[in-house]
């Protein structure tokens, strides 16, 4: 993970002018080959106003009733460190899609097969937060979407609801943060391991910030995943995280000059925040301190690891966010 010295800032960034457009699938940014994808999910690439392509994959609902399908929000998923779009596609954008919602799932610049930043430079939080910004302006034509990140991908999201204040990023109709880094990043975190638990902070450092997770499997699993998880599947998941980021997510010292993240806009919709039972990389009291910051409920989902969108037990985890959405946490 690294750790953060959180110095606050109260700068946002404008949201770029100019309105990104979808093309056809072309060859992208990364090297890698591209993942098979399930049946139901395409890929396309959205071009932003710098001319630079993110990789989309969508999920339309399956047999949309027209009567409701107006009714239902389409959902938009940000991926974290080491990850890319391809991390969704395996089972939530068809789980999604068959709940009626029409699914996307973004790979940020310089990670899947999206292209890299200028110069190959890692992205601010702000940049991150802007290129979802206009995907959603461009792509879902003012109908506000519920916007899901995952661990790093959640601080994207965080921020996003905070720049909802300046009323230049298009609104959301929730937003879900699933093993989330808290909004003052993940400096307690690190400090709470290196005191009571030390052998796992060194293993964790190790496996993320040298990308250790890379080089053995058994501590891939350790990361990410629970212990039972189908052995071919995890070389599979494995070899894609491995090559998923062309250049890291972050620039470390330009994410400190964005934490902690500044309050929540008080136009930000309903915020559901959950956690993993075994998570080997953020504890549950992360997931407190995210959810008493948006004054939400956590929930920890018990039988899963940091990876709830690839874990053994996935589905319990979709399931807590769709009995969510259904029970009508959606603002608009």
């Amino acid at each position: 993970m690294g750790v953060l010295v959180n110095i606050p800032s109260n700068i946002l960034p404008p949201l770029p002018s100019g309105r990104g457009r979808c093309v056809a699938s072309a060859n992208l940014g990364s090297a890698t080959p591209p993942i098979n994808l399930p049946n139901g999910v395409s890929r396309s690439s959205f071009e932003l106003p710098s001319g630079l392509r993110m990789e989309v994959l969508s999920c339309p609902p399956s047999s949309p009733s027209p009567a409701t399908q107006s009714k239902i929000a389409p959902v938009v998923f940000v991926h974290g460190s080491y990850h890319a779009a391809w991390c969704w596609a395996v089972h939530w954008l068809p789980h999604f899609s068959q709940a009626g919602h029409h699914c996307f799932a973004l790979s940020l610049l310089g990670q899947g097969e999206s292209d890299p930043p200028a110069d190959r430079v890692p992205q601010t939080l702000e940049l991150h937060a802007s290129d979802v910004a206009n995907f959603i302006e461009s792509k879902l034509h003012g109908i506000p979407p519920v916007l899901v990140g995952h661990s790093f991908g959640g601080l994207i999201v965080q921020y996003y609801l905070h720049c909802l204040e300046s009323k230049r990023y298009p609104m959301l109709a929730a937003a879900v943060l699933a093993c989330s880094v808290p909004p003052t990043g993940n400096t307690a975190v690190v400090m709470r391991f290196l005191k009571s638990k030390p052998l796992a902070s060194i293993k964790v450092t190790w496996s993320l910030a040298a990308k250790g997770f890379a080089r053995s499997l058994p501590l891939c699993r350790e990361t990410f995943f629970s212990p039972d998880i189908n052995h071919s599947e995890l070389a599979r998941y494995q070899a894609l995280m491995k090559n998923s980021s062309t250049v890291p997510l972050f620039d470390l010292r330009k994410l400190n000059a964005s934490l902690p993240i500044g309050p929540p806009s008080p136009s930000s919709p309903p915020v559901l925040v959950i956690g993993s039972e075994n998570d080997f990389i953020l504890d549950e009291q992360a997931v407190r301190e995210t959810g008493a910051f948006f004054n939400a409920k956590e929930h920890i989902i018990s039988s899963i690891a940091h990876d709830i969108m690839l874990d053994t037990q996935w589905r319990k985890a979709a399931d807590v966010v769709l009995d969510w959405l259904r029970r009508g946490n959606i603002q608009g």
